[in-house]
């Protein structure tokens, strides 16, 4: 996750961007930010999508057997 000042930081830049436009500097500072966020989001998102079990209404578990193998590998570690 990532740190509170940076999304603050991100906030900040984008209200400026649509106030009065960013100067080169600050421009570069939040592709840099942005960069950062997504990553962080993109990991966090595959951690939760990889511990993930589906089941349906009758209880047999339905987990895509993708996801199965890369559980059962974790498993192994």
């Amino acid at each position: 996750m990532l740190s509170k000042k940076k999304m603050d930081r991100i906030n900040e830049l984008a209200k400026k961007s649509k106030a009065t436009g960013l100067t080169e500097s600050e421009a570069k500072e939040q592709t840099k930010l942005r960069k950062e966020y997504l990553e962080t989001f993109r990991q966090s998102m595959k951690g939760t999508i990889e511990n993930t079990r589906i089941f349906d209404s009758a209880g047999n578990e339905v987990t895509p057997k993708k996801i199965r193998e890369i559980q059962t590998k974790r498993k192994m570690h």
